[in-house]
């Protein structure tokens, strides 16, 4: 365990993955949270690039998740820390976590928009 006042020594290395194993190992390399990773490819346009199509997936259930939790502290209830380990989920796993997403992320918006039509029918 490193200091608290120190940074912990680091190296960089170049790792190079087969397609098939690189989710997992990006995957578990993110979860020892030991790992920084830097784009060497900076210079490249994100339609030449592999993985856009899952990044970009990723970043749509972010973008829904932050919608999600927006909505639940707009109404004052209390999100309660976890400490437990949550995996990275696989990825045949992530079109039933897009789904759900999905789903509630239209209930969110049809509910916000029944309420101020209520609201807007009240005054």
């Amino acid at each position: 365990m490193g200091s608290i006042y120190r940074s912990e020594h680091m190296k960089l290395c170049q790792i190079f993955f087969q397609s098939e194993s690189a989710y997992q190992c990006v995957a578990e390399l993110g979860e020892l949270g030991m790992a920084q990773f830097i784009d060497l490819n900076e210079e490249q346009n994100s339609y030449q690039r592999k993985f856009v199509n899952e990044v970009r997936r990723c970043e749509e259930m972010e973008r829904k998740l932050n919608f999600v939790e927006e909505e639940i502290t707009k109404d004052e209830v209390a999100i309660p820390d976890y400490d437990g380990h949550i995996p990275a989920p696989q990825p045949k796993h992530m079109g039933e976590m897009e789904a759900n997403l999905e789903k509630l992320e239209e209930e969110l918006l049809s509910i916000n928009k029944n309420t101020k039509t209520l609201e807007d029918k009240s005054h």
